[in-house]
């Protein structure tokens, strides 16, 4: 991946350093690993970043840089991919499998089946998680092919020009059509995976709207927009508002036999592309074990 522009009046005079900082967006950290493999040309020339640029030169940025990767091991795992350009990977997760290898599951997750996928092409790359989801929430993901995309991404969700929007099945109606939840979260006090509502949590945001209710089965189906990107955030909320996410055994003793895992899906995520700057949305459709609950709940 390479970055390429010709730099403009207002830049000239400036530092190369002060152009990829604050024009293109590199991070300090990013500089430091392109300057030492000369990976930063003006030109068509490998450039110190103090050159002062002058007019009509022409800065390109190779962003394939020579990294480690971590051991993961490849393994054929089926990957429904939304999207792929030369910047990011973004995948249609299936519910009941891990993002990332862990100590508890180092084996048999998406990362293995990318590194697996991106081998069949000849490419050997860090793997680079931007957004994650719960072993069993499914949906949107988004994974960077490199250090400049994904420092990109992370910039975004921090300003919230990173907009996730999720569906679940509740149990419970909500009395409000729409509303907003803000209730701190905090881990739980004991519990390496536990999350509850804690006045000395991190500020959380969940905005939610009834797109249908199921009086018969006491059920909705809602569509959540984050603010904030709290572990469990929206099991959490839901739960402390007396409308579990249906299935979810973690937050609630309410369990039943309609669906094997708590129903919950990331169904569109919007960015800004880390190159074009434009805006960029990406949708996935329900999976056929939330759309059958639906339609059981519907009778």
């Amino acid at each position: 991946m390479i970055l390429d522009r010709i730099v403009n009046e207002n830049e000239v005079g400036k530092t190369l350093k002060y152009v990829l900082k604050n024009e293109l967006q590199l991070s300090e950290r990013l500089i430091k690993k392109l300057k030492l493999q000369q990976k930063i040309y003006v030109n068509e020339h490998p450039e110190r970043v103090n050159y002062i640029v002058q007019a009509a030169d022409r800065i390109k940025v190779i962003l394939n840089l020579e990294e480690e990767c971590e051991h993961i091991e490849p393994q054929d795992i089926p990957l429904d991919i939304i999207y792929e350009d030369e910047c990011m990977l973004v995948l249609n997760k299936q519910p009941n499998i891990v993002v990332h290898p862990t100590s508890y599951h180092p084996h048999n997750t998406i990362a293995n089946g990318i590194v697996f996928y991106l081998k069949q092409k000849g490419i050997t790359k860090k793997v680079r998680p931007v957004s994650r989801l719960d072993r069993e929430t499914s949906g949107i993901i988004i994974f960077a092919k490199n250090q400049f995309t994904q420092e990109m991404l992370i910039r975004q969700m921090h300003s919230n020009l990173f907009k996730k929007e999720y569906l679940g099945v509740v149990q419970g109606i909500p009395e409000k059509n729409e509303g907003t939840i803000n209730l701190p979260i905090a881990r739980k006090p004991d519990s390496i995976m536990l999350r509850h509502i804690s006045e000395e949590g991190a500020p959380s945001i969940t905005h939610y709207k009834v797109l249908k209710s199921f009086p018969l089965h006491n059920s909705a189906l809602l569509e959540f927009k984050l603010e904030t990107g709290r572990t469990h955030q929206i099991r959490v909320h839901c739960h402390a508002m007396g409308f579990p996410i249906y299935g979810d055994t973690l937050y609630s003793e309410n369990t039943n036999l309609f669906i094997s895992r708590q129903a919950l899906h990331s169904y569109r995520t919007e960015i800004l592309h880390p190159v074009t700057r434009k805006e960029v949305i990406f949708t996935a459709e329900l999976p056929s074990d939330i759309a059958g609950l639906l339609e059981i709940l519907s009778k």
